[in-house]
């Protein structure tokens, strides 16, 4: 029986809006550095770099920069690469302790 690649499975299930958006959430958690790498396995999975650079005007070179591990994108071109990706940005409460002021 033949087997998958782990990578070529992940794509696959990246392009699911859904299942990106939990592994983005589950990203953000782990750091920044992690999480920018995630949203470059996204855009793998949907287009590619050089597809969005297209869409989005953004320079290909400087997006792998920005969603590289040392990568430090402004939050507009985030934006914008999510967006065109199909998401959004949101936030929540953090959890706390029900003890903390």
């Amino acid at each position: 029986m033949p087997t998958v690649e782990y990578t070529d499975h992940l794509l696959e299930k990246l392009k699911d809006l859904d299942y990106a958006a939990g592994y983005l959430n589950a990203a953000l958690e782990e750091g920044e550095d992690v999480f920018l790498l995630t949203v470059r396995d996204v855009v793998q999975a949907h287009a590619g770099m050089a597809a969005l650079s297209q869409a989005t005007k953004l320079n290909r070179e400087n997006l792998y920069d920005m969603l590289s591990e040392s990568g430090n994108p402004r939050l507009s071109s985030l934006a914008t690469i999510l967006d065109n990706l199909g998401l959004q940005i949101s936030f929540t409460p953090k959890m706390i302790n029900s003890n903390a002021a």
